[in-house]
């Protein structure tokens, strides 16, 4: 048998349920022992039960949260380039293969979705751009 981590954690929408793995029984079936909760958004851990949580348990738990967060984010961004592709593909679509029923039916939920995106787009951008000038002129 190969060696196993010594922590599982079970992803959720969250964070995880974080278990104990153990292999050093008897039998040596695979045992796993729920010791925590860990919630990725706010970075609480929550002991399962009675366990009282070792320093070396809350140090895994903690860089577990970290390079989950850091996952989470590289997806998302990810997200981010595919939209931009999908929105090239669906102008594409609209340009060349819509017909007037099927501009019907998309256009005012993508226009609506559209227009909200570039708000908010504009306001962190001028923000952005704001805050920038604000701080070169400070130095």
């Amino acid at each position: 048998m190969t060696d196993l981590p010594e922590y599982y954690f079970r992803v959720r929408e969250n964070g995880a349920v974080v278990f104990r793995v153990d292999t050093e029984n008897r039998m040596r079936r695979i045992e796993m022992t729920q010791i925590a909760v860990a919630n990725v958004r706010n970075g609480e851990i929550k002991p399962h039960g009675e366990h009282k949580l070792t320093d070396k348990d809350r140090a895994e738990i903690e860089g577990w949260i970290a390079a989950r967060r850091e996952k989470l984010r590289s997806r998302e961004l990810d997200d981010i380039d595919r939209l931009v592709d999908r929105l090239n593909l669906a102008t594409a679509w609209a340009q060349q293969t819509a017909t007037p029923a099927d501009i019907d039916a998309v256009a005012d939920k993508l226009l609506l979705a559209m227009h909200d995106f570039r708000s908010v787009l504009v306001r962190k951008k001028s923000k952005q751009i704001a805050d920038a000038e604000a701080a070169r002129k400070a130095d």
